[in-house]
């Protein structure tokens, strides 16, 4: 695209407001990424693990950060291609651009995995401990991926003073780190709050037994 018949101030201001709603959008995202993370936390240190989750407040969540990828793919492909006019294909060889390119992409296949098998078995099973071992790990690795990328990306997408300065290697050398911290992270809490629930029922059996012993005499 031929950017040569606007003004540089016209496009200036254009990029500036394709800016903003990639911010707005990742901004909601990471919001709403956080709180859920946040309140499954709680949920897990408090040791609630029979609640069922809100069917209708997960659906609505999926279906807000769905809009919001999208709404951020969009944008994003639009302040590339705004870029890309002004400075031709050199743009694309910013390790920065590579590295928030290839989180995103990432975070899209995650995206899809988490809405069409992670959140579906959670709804189902109304708790996180009950779910199998197997669903259980996949649904933390891919929280871990979720949260830790939606932050990454932000950092990448403000880092201005990054651009150029660092390799891709080096730009992304802290991201499988913080993604194993945060998956091992949540498999120590997740076991800590299912072995407390198991003695927690453990000890409402025994006290259950005593109360009928107690009856027959």
């Amino acid at each position: 695209m031929d950017l040569s018949m606007f003004s540089a101030s016209t496009v200036e201001y254009v990029r500036l407001g394709v800016v903003y709603f990639h911010l707005i959008a990742c901004c909601v995202a990471i919001g709403l990424v956080l709180t859920s993370d946040i309140a499954m936390v709680k949920q897990l240190l408090k040791g609630d693990v029979s609640g069922h989750h809100d069917d209708a407040h997960m659906e609505s969540l999926q279906k807000t950060v769905v809009l919001a990828l999208v709404a951020l793919w969009i944008t994003g492909i639009g302040i590339v291609g705004i870029d890309y006019a002004g400075k031709g294909m050199e743009y694309f060889l910013n390790p920065k651009l590579q590295a928030k390119i290839g989180i995103v992409v990432l975070l899209t296949f995650n995206g899809y995995l988490l809405h069409s098998a992670v959140l579906p078995a959670l709804k189902k099973a109304g708790s996180l401990l009950k779910l199998s071992f197997s669903l259980r790990m996949l649904a933390l690795f891919s929280g871990a991926l979720s949260g830790v990328s939606w932050f990454y990306a932000a950092m990448l997408g403000v880092g201005r003073p990054l651009a150029w300065k660092y390799s891709l290697v080096e730009l992304l050398a802290a991201y499988p780190v913080l993604i194993v911290g945060g998956f091992g992270a949540m498999v120590l809490l997740t076991a800590w709050a299912k072995d407390r629930d198991t003695e927690a029922r453990m000890g409402h059996g025994t006290r259950t037994t005593g109360n009928a012993a107690l009856a027959g005499w």
